[in-house]
């Protein structure tokens, strides 16, 4: 399975990112070695994600998912934002 999902970081950014390995790449940002990124942002919280077969659909979807706005990826994730 490929994988696409959003981290919550704790300055409340929100990552997208894309994988083969969920639990292994989750393990990695927070490890401070998953990217750049989140790395500067820890802890991250698994907050959204959606299986993919084909690793390029998990792309496509990953790509969509940035083209979002901030609003717009709360709502996808069910997240209210304090910012409002």
């Amino acid at each position: 399975m490929n994988y696409v999902y959003i981290l919550r970081c704790n300055d409340d950014s929100l990552y997208t990112g894309w994988t083969n390995n969920l639990e292994k790449r989750l393990k990695t940002h927070l490890a401070g070695k998953g990217a750049k990124y989140t790395k500067a942002r820890l802890p991250v919280e698994l907050v959204y994600y959606e299986e993919f077969e084909d690793k390029i659909e998990a792309m496509k979807r990953e790509y969509k998912i940035k083209q979002l706005s901030r609003k717009e990826k709360l709502k996808l994730v069910h997240i209210e934002d304090i910012d409002k």
